[in-house]
């Protein structure tokens, strides 16, 4: 049997299942009832604990992800029942909700339907569930807000969305209830989105710049796939890692490119790269950031401190036996890395085959 295969990554899940849950007992009985279900129907449906284990696993399994230490203890929302654009956006406000918790952010994914054999499940367009707009300036001049939801942007201004253009101005959610069919969208209520304002500890000019950032980094565009079945509208979340805001989304020049402004205001000299004064610059708004979230109440892990999780967690993986896939490129902090202990090694190839797991969603 191809373990690639539908049929193979079924059984191959199954038998995993069995075997890391306490108690699982033996998966042959089990591994039949899914192959007679696969022949009667082209799929099968998982039970509500093994769609929880599948979930967790592919946390787990993610070579991107830097914050896996955490994996057991993800809030799996069952929503296969749940179908309509109305309903499935009503839930993803509430996932928005349950994950910022006061502050307090919990890892949490809500899985609606999978695809089945000609019925392709729903479609959530927006990369996350919170992201803000980016509208190229009438004069040509660059952007107002954020340059990478560009297409977004301009989407949901064709389904009827106004906007004010606003450099932090959260965009509807877009749904579609069959792939490549019209899109809905729907305003993310105020009580579901927690933003976090920027300032910092010891300029108060910072707060003049009006930055600010969400709390809840909820990934919405990719698919859990669990042994063969495919869930392309699962939304997950962690907690932010400071640099993701700090050191990406605010300082990127193709996003919202504050080195420059940071680096005036700081008074520093710009006249030569030999004066570091990017490097200055990015140190001061990275803890802005992780000023401002923490003086709201808001978790939020610093590189530092995050790399030692990561070797944590490497660590109870290989306790158990199991290999800590991980893509250098993507652990290693892009402030300080040769700082943290997570740039001093290597890892495990990453498999691009492995499951359960996040994929590219494909039409």
């Amino acid at each position: 049997m191809d373990e690639h295969s539908a049929v193979g990554q079924a059984v191959a899940f199954v038998r995993q299942f069995h075997q890391e849950q306490p108690g699982g007992g033996d998966a042959a009985p089990r591994v039949r009832q899914v192959l007679a279900e696969i022949e009667r129907t082209g799929t099968y449906e998982h039970t509500a604990a093994e769609l929880a284990f599948g979930a967790r696993v592919a946390w787990r399994n993610a070579a991107r992800c830097i914050g896996r230490l955490y994996w057991r203890s993800l809030v799996v929302r069952d929503l296969r029942h749940v179908g309509g654009a109305e309903a499935i956006a009503e839930e993803c406000f509430e996932h928005l909700r349950i994950a910022t918790n006061g502050g307090r952010i919990r890892p949490v994914i809500t899985v609606f339907a999978p695809d089945r054999p000609g019925i392709p499940a729903p479609r959530i367009v927006n990369s996350q569930l919170v992201r803000y707009a980016g509208h190229r300036r009438e004069d040509g001049g660059g952007w107002v807000g954020d340059p990478a939801t560009g297409e977004l942007t301009s989407t949901a201004r064709g389904l009827g969305w106004k906007g004010g253009q606003e450099p932090f101005e959260v965009l509807p959610l877009l749904v579609q209830e069959r792939p490549g069919g019209p899109s809905q969208w729907f305003e993310v209520p105020e009580d579901a989105s927690l933003e976090v304002p920027l300032t910092h500890p010891e300029f108060s000019w910072f707060a003049e710049l009006g930055l600010r950032w969400y709390a809840v980094p909820a990934i919405s565009d990719m698919t859990l796939e669990i042994g063969g079945v495919r869930y392309p509208a699962a939304p997950f979340n962690g907690w932010y890692m400071g640099t993701e805001i700090g050191a990406r989304n605010l300082a990127d020049a193709e996003r919202y490119d504050q080195l420059g402004e940071v680096a005036r205001r700081l008074g520093l000299d710009t006249s030569s790269e030999r004066t570091l004064w990017r490097d200055r610059a990015l140190v001061e708004l990275n803890i802005a950031v992780l000023h401002s979230f923490q003086e709201a109440g808001v978790t939020m892990a610093d590189h530092h401190t995050e790399s030692e999780r990561f070797l944590r967690h490497i660590a109870q993986e290989t306790r158990l036996g199991r290999p800590t896939p991980a893509d250098w490129s993507w652990i290693v902090p892009p402030v300080s890395g040769g700082l943290t202990p997570v740039y001093h090694r290597y890892y495990d190839p990453v498999d691009p085959q492995a499951r359960p797991a996040f994929v590219p969603r494909t039409p």
